[in-house]
Order: C-alpha cells, then structure tokens, then sequence
C-alpha cells in the first residue's frame, strides 16, 4: 500500500511540475508581450514630444500683449501661431519612424518564433 502511495506521489509531483512549468513559459510570453507594448508606447510617446512643436513663450507673451492693447484680430493671430513647414528633422523622422517600427516588429517576432520553437523540441 505504500509503493501505490509512494507512486502516486510522484505522479503527482510530476504533473505539478509540469503545470508549473507550462503557466512560467505562458507568464514569459505575456511579460514580453506586455514589454514590447510598453516599450512601443514609449517610443510613439518619446517620437511624439520630440517631433511635436514646442509651444513659444515669448509669441504667448506677444498675444497677450497685443490683446491687452485691443491690437490682436484673427489675422494676426493666425500668422503669429501658424506652424512653419517642418525641417529636416521632421521629414527624416516621418520616413524612418515608420521603418524602424516596421523592423523592430519583424525582429520580436522572429524571436519569437524561435523561442517557440525551441520549447517545442525541448517538451518533444
């Protein structure tokens, strides 16, 4: 009656073991997953304060001055805030931003792919 135990036991343990082992590879999958969204988020956040434009203080102060004084009509107020074209800098980000996102993409997926295919042969 003890041998029975003893090996039920052990089957036990082998199953436990092998839940456990299944519910980390799943856990990694969704903290990478999770990081990659983190870390895209971040990039579209960082993409977005550098490329957008800064708000100038000293044109603010210059519309609040001319309000004071009644001078400000929508005329002036359009050519003092209109956006000037965007420099090199601008251009170059929009033809290499999407490129980088396009490559960094196909680079998580590969090892992806390969670390599933490396656990496969390991269960296997």
């Amino acid at each position: 009656m003890s041998d029975t135990l003893k090996k039920k036991a052990e089957e036990l343990e082998q199953t436990l073991e092998m839940q456990l082992s299944l519910v980390k590879k799943e856990s990694e999958d969704w903290v990478k997953v999770g990081g990659a969204v983190l870390a895209g988020g971040a990039l579209a956040f960082l993409a977005v304060r550098l490329l957008g434009g800064k708000k100038n203080k000293k044109t603010e102060k210059v519309l609040q001055v001319l309000e004071r004084e009644g001078l400000l009509d929508e005329e002036i107020t359009e050519k003092l805030t209109k956006k000037s074209e965007p420099g090199f800098l601008g251009r170059l980000a929009a033809v290499v931003l999407p490129i980088a996102i396009q490559y960094g993409q196909e680079q998580f997926m590969k090892k992806l792919k390969e670390e599933d295919s490396n656990s496969g042969e390991n269960e296997g």
